[in-house]
């Protein structure tokens, strides 16, 4: 009976996937017998000539498939994949027999499909192809998503599930995001929510799927729009500076681009569409430029230029963080496209946005503490400051000032912080401030000389940063240096006065 040459080489990859772990550097065969160590090794490189061969063999049964004629290219292409299947069950029996060769070339093979495989129209639909299902179950959130196949296509080249059954660096990074990192995946999916109406057209616009966005929101920042690292990437999708600049985020009335959600996400589309024409559309290749650098992921790429991210000439020539950002990457948007699957509820949150006027002058702190709980058990700090980055938490905004907020907030807001006890409380609150320490002897005689220290303006820091950098308030480095409100307007090279009583 035919059997559809798709599904005979998935099957094979799966049952590779059950026998293997993590991509292994080869290492040396244990001291045993010197014959049987000779017979191994020659095993393993017998095995490895056929994998060889067979690559060759699915190449050039794809190349004759306009001459010799469709039936023809299908039998020697199956043929091929069949001897890899076999193949592959020798090398799983053998000590020291590089199983990860084996999925590298199946998963190269498959990407060199372009239709020679064909479709079984006796087995279920791919991924997202119909009503968003698999294996019979529904995922909610793939559903909703209008570019589930994109997603899925780009995720690997082939359906997610070959993927995820198959890869075991992925299966690591899952089994981190559904256990010690769970409360992190859950608030990265919150604050995703509320910036979504902002940075998902972007992604839309740019012909991207919606899951990667999430998958590398998730693992850059967890959806905080402010977060800076300690290499000095910064903003929801951590831009280094140079790179942001490249793509359009600069430094505009002193606030930081790479900070707004919405320009963050068109400079990241902008990037992953430009790499992904350099990578072939390799996204794990994309991914690891994005986190190591894309001259580092080209010139190992270029060493080997048919190999996939997975396979050891490639994986081990990578730093471990790299190693460990594409499949968290991975992992993250296969979580956000079915959640079901694993035991997985994100929950479902009212994420309408709408804008206000104040009513009364306040700032975001202010308004987190008269907004109370409403609707949300961990306050809406977060929302509010992701939703207005060009305000720090401290500043001073006058009555009139427009803001951004969830829809469900503005009934809140008139009841709550247009007037009356709640705002006289966050006021309250919001204007007191920590004791200082009385003068020592010591630095009493020398307090008239420590006054302040200076800080030099990096390229690219707001007055923010600053702040959290120097332990001051915003409110008092720009009383020190005599800075405007609400830009706090601040240029590389401008020297700073900090008070001195601002933690170093």
């Amino acid at each position: 009976m035919p059997v559809n040459l798709r599904v005979c080489a998935v099957i094979t990859l799966l049952t590779l996937g059950a026998c293997t772990g993590q991509p292994v550097q080869k290492t040396t065969p244990a001291p045993a017998a010197a014959a049987q160590a000779a017979s191994n090794a020659e095993q393993i490189s017998a095995l490895y000539a056929r994998l060889d061969a067979d690559e060759k063999a699915f190449a050039a049964a794809r190349a004759s498939a306009a001459t010799a004629g469709a039936d023809k290219s299908a039998a020697d292409a199956k043929a091929a994949l069949d001897d890899l299947q076999a193949a592959s069950a020798q090398c799983l029996a053998l000590r020291d027999c590089e199983t990860q060769r084996f999925i590298a070339a199946f998963d190269h093979l498959l990407r060199q499909d372009s239709g020679l495989l064909g479709e079984d129209t006796a087995n279920p639909a791919p991924d997202g192809a119909e009503g968003n299902t698999e294996a019979g179950v529904a995922s909610p959130v793939a559903a909703a998503l209008p570019e589930v196949k994109r997603s899925l296509a780009l995720l690997k080249g082939r359906e997610l599930s070959d993927l995820i059954a198959l890869n075991d660096p992925v299966k690591v990074a899952l089994e981190q995001w559904l256990t010690q990192l769970r409360p992190n995946l859950m608030l990265a999916y919150e604050n995703y929510q509320y910036l979504r109406y902002r940075m998902w057209p972007e992604y839309q616009r740019a012909g991207l799927p919606e899951a990667v966005l999430f998958g590398m929101l998730a693992k850059e920042s967890g959806g905080k729009v402010h977060a800076v690292s300690r290499s000095g990437a910064s903003g929801p999708l951590q831009f280094m500076y140079a790179t942001g600049a490249r793509f359009g985020l600069g430094t505009v009335n002193g606030f930081d681009q790479r900070f707004d959600p919405q320009l963050s996400a068109r400079a990241n589309a902008a990037y992953l569409n430009e790499q992904l024409a350099v990578f072939n559309d390799n996204l794990e290749l994309v991914l690891g430029a994005y986190n190591g650098g894309e001259g580092a992921m080209q010139r190992v790429a270029n060493r080997n230029p048919d190999a996939s991210f997975w396979d050891p000439k490639i994986y081990f020539d990578l730093s471990p963080e790299t190693r460990d950002y594409v499949p968290m990457v991975l992992a993250a948007a296969w979580l956000f496209l079915h959640p079901e699957r694993y035991h997985l509820t994100f929950p479902h949150l009212e994420n309408k946005p709408a804008a206000i006027a104040l009513a009364v002058p306040t700032s975001i702190d202010e308004l987190t503490i008269c907004l109370g709980q409403e609707g949300n058990i961990n306050g809406w700090f977060r929302t509010l400051r992701n939703l207005n980055p060009s305000f720090e938490p401290q500043q001073a905004l006058a009555a009139g000032t427009r803001i951004e907020l969830p829809a469900r907030l503005v009934q809140t807001y008139e009841k709550s912080c247009a007037g009356g006890k709640w705002v006289e409380l966050a006021s309250d609150l919001h204007n007191a401030a920590a004791p200082i320490p009385p003068p020592t002897a010591r630095t009493a005689k020398t307090s008239h000389v420590v006054a302040t220290r200076n800080y030099v303006v990096k390229k690219g820091e707001t007055l923010g940063a600053i702040g959290r950098k120097t332990g001051c308030a915003v409110g008092d480095l720009a009383t020190a240096n005599h800075l405007k409100a609400p830009a706090y307007a601040v240029h590389p090279g401008q020297s700073l006065q900090v008070p001195a009583n601002c933690r170093k």
